[in-house]
């Protein structure tokens, strides 16, 4: 009786560390492909350099919402289908063509170049 047990929770322990491991390659994924998207580069390299880091059967959906980049990662685990679930990851980074402001003015700090008063 203790034989099927500890194999079947072994078995359970097996597949929880491949899922482990699926999630942890679609976080990475989904970075390779927010940090590409951020560079500008064009829409096919983003999802190859997000597609590349993903596990298998993978799907990758790239958006910009205003200054962002948002890539969102989805796999299967592997395992029976009894046993599939679906892995999402999502990364952001902000466009590099995008406008960085000031760290002074955006605390709401005077500037003192701006005012006359630099050297």
């Amino acid at each position: 009786m203790v034989i099927p047990v500890l194999t079947l929770f072994a078995l359970a322990l097996l597949w929880a560390l491949m899922a482990a491991s699926a999630q942890i390659r679609c976080v990475d994924a989904a970075r390779a492909g927010a940090r590409a998207a951020a560079r500008s580069e064009p829409a096919p390299q983003v999802r190859e350099a997000a597609l590349s880091a993903a596990p298998g059967g993978a799907s990758v959906e790239v958006e910009r919402a205003g200054q962002l980049w948002r890539v969102t990662v989805t796999a299967p685990t592997p395992g029976p289908g009894r046993l599939s679930v679906r892995l999402r990851a999502e990364a952001a980074a902000a466009a590099e063509d995008a406008p960085v402001p000031d760290a002074a003015a955006a605390a709401g700090a005077p500037n003192p170049a701006a005012e006359g008063g630099g050297r």
